[in-house]
C-alpha cells in the first residue's frame, strides 16, 4: 500500500517554475462584463498574461492555493493560444485544478452552471460576448466568482489596480495540451481535466425544465423551429441539446458549426444581425424562431411573423412561470435593468410579487439571488435568466419561451402561437 501511493506520487511528473519580468500596461480596466480590446492587442507582449496574472495576486491567497478552476471560452480567434497561456499562469500560482471545456470550448452560462455544480473557486472566461470575432476584430477575458457570476466591482477594480503596478509574472514549465481529447493530465500538485462542454449544463437544464413537455411540442406535425447560434458557441449546445434530445433536424438549426470568426457574423441575436433568421420567420413558414450570440447569454424569440421585445420576453416568463418546474414553489421576486421597459413591473404589482430595479450589469442581479429574493430577471439587450444560474442565458431562455408554447398546447384544440401567447398577455 506504501508503495503504490510512493509510485503514485513519483509518476506525477514535478515543473519549474518561472519568475518572468514584466511591466503595466495601460487601459486594462474591465468593464460590466470584463476586459475586452481587439484581438491584436490581447496578442501583443505579456497584456494577457498581465491581466490573468494580477486577477490571480488580488484574490485571498490562502483560498487559491489548492482551489479549482473552471476554464473555457466562445471559440473565438485566439481562444486557443489564450488558454494554454492561462493553463501555465495558474499552474505556477498554485492552482491545483482546472476543468477545461473540450476544445476550449464553454458558453458563459455553462460556466456558471459547472462553477456551482462542482463547487470551484472562479473562473476565466475568455469570451467578447456579441463581439465580432476574428484576427481583426475582439477578443475578451473575465474572471467569474465561486456564485457563478461575473466578479463584482470591488474584484475588478482591484483587479486594474494590480494591472498598475505589476513587476512580474509566474507560468509553469509544462506543454501544451491537447484540449480536443476529454480526461485528464497531472504534474504534481496540478491537474487538468478536460470535460465535455455540453454535460453539466444539459443535466441542470433537466432539473429545470420538463423535457417531456417540451418534446411534445417538437413532435407535433404542426410546429416548425429554428434556432441561429450565429456560428458562436451555442451550436455546441444546440447540437446536442435540440437535435439528440428533442430531434431536432439539423437543417433546422443555423450556423451551428462554432467558428473563430462566427463565420463572418455579427453575432449579436437582434432584427439586425440576424437578418436571415427574421427574414425566415416573417415567410411565415415556421412557428417558432430563436436566436443566441457568440457567448451564448443572450437571446431573441420570434414567432411566426412576429419579434417579442426583450422587455416584454421576461415579463411573459415571469408571468407564466407556472409552466416551468423550477418554479413550481412561486417566483421569490423578479428585476430588471434601468434601461428595460416596466413590462415587468405590471407583471410584479398582479402577482404582488418582489420588484427590482438594478444598475446595468448582470452582477446586480446576482446579489438579489444569493440573497434568496430573485427568481426571474432580464434587462432590454437581449438578456434574460434565472437564479439557476449567475448569468444571463440565452438556451434557457428558448427553453422557458418553448414550455409557455408547449404548456398552452396541451391539450387538443387550435395551436395558441407565440404571437397570441404576448397579444392575450397585453389584452
Amino acid at each position: 500500500e506504501i508503495y503504490s501511493i510512493l509510485l503514485c506520487i513519483t509518476s506525477m511528473s514535478a515543473f519549474k517554475i518561472n519568475t518572468v519580468p514584466t511591466q503595466p500596461i495601460a487601459g486594462q480596466k474591465p468593464g460590466t462584463s470584463g476586459l475586452r480590446k481587439k484581438v491584436k492587442v490581447f496578442m501583443e507582449g505579456h497584456y494577457l498574461h498581465n491581466f490573468v496574472q494580477a486577477s490571480l495576486d488580488i484574490l485571498p491567497q490562502d483560498k487559491l492555493k489548492g482551489s479549482t478552476l473552471v476554464l473555457g471560452g466562445d471559440g473565438r480567434y485566439f481562444n486557443k493560444q489564450a488558454l494554454q497561456i492561462i493553463i501555465k499562469i495558474c499552474a505556477a500560482n498554485g492552482v491545483a485544478k482546472l476543468f477545461v471545456g473540450q476544445n476550449g470550448i464553454f458558453s458563459t452560462p455553462a460556466v456558471s452552471a459547472i462553477i456551482r455544480r462542482r463547487h470551484a473557486f472562479g473562473a476565466f472566461i475568455l469570451t467578447a460576448s456579441h463581439n465580432p470575432g476574428g484576427p481583426e476584430n475582439d477578443f475578451g477575458i473575465k474572471y467569474n466568482i465561486s456564485n457563478g457570476g461575473p466578479a463584482p466591482e470591488s474584484v475588478t477594480n482591484a483587479i486594474y489596480d494590480r494591472t498598475t503596478t505589476i513587476t512580474e509574472l509566474k507560468m509553469a514549465d509544462i506543454p501544451d495540451i491537447d484540449l480536443s481529447v476529454i480526461g485528464k493530465k497531472n504534474w504534481e500538485g496540478f491537474e487538468v481535466e478536460v470535460i465535455d462542454s455540453v454535460d453539466d449544463y444539459l443535466q441542470l437544464l433537466r432539473e429545470v425544465f420538463d423535457f417531456s413537455q417540451i418534446k411534445a411540442l417538437f413532435d407535433r406535425p404542426d410546429f416548425k423551429f429554428l434556432f441561429d447560434s450565429m456560428g458562436g458557441v451555442t451550436g455546441v449546445y444546440t447540437r446536442r441539446i435540440f437535435h439528440g434530445v428533442f430531434g431536432v433536424p439539423m437543417e433546422c438549426l443555423l450556423n451551428s458549426e462554432p467558428s473563430e470568426d462566427f463565420m463572418g457574423l455579427h453575432p449579436d441575436p437582434n432584427l439586425t444581425y440576424a437578418a436571415d433568421l427574421v427574414k425566415k420567420m416573417y415567410s411565415g413558414d415556421y412557428d417558432f424562431g430563436c436566436a443566441s450570440d457568440g457567448d451564448g447569454d443572450r437571446n431573441m424569440i420570434l414567432g411566426r411573423k412576429f419579434f417579442v421585445n426583450p422587455s416584454d420576453s421576461v415579463a411573459l416568463i415571469a408571468a407564466n412561470a407556472q409552466a416551468i418546474p423550477y418554479f413550481k414553489g412561486g417566483l421569490k421576486g423578479i428585476a430588471r435593468s434601468m434601461p428595460t421597459s416596466a413590462a415587468l413591473d405590471r407583471v410584479a404589482e398582479k402577482l404582488k410579487l418582489g420588484f427590482y430595479e438594478v444598475p446595468t450589469g448582470w452582477k446586480f442581479f446576482g446579489n438579489l439571488m444569493d440573497a434568496g429574493q430573485l427568481s426571474v430577471c432580464g434587462e432590454e439587450s437581449f438578456g434574460t435568466g434565472s437564479d439557476h444560474i449567475r448569468e444571463k442565458d440565452g438556451i434557457w431562455a428558448v427553453l422557458a419561451w418553448l414550455s409557455l408554447v408547449a404548456h398552452r398546447n396541451t391539450g387538443a384544440g387550435k395551436f395558441v402561437t407565440v404571437e397570441d401567447i404576448v397579444n392575450e398577455h397585453w389584452a
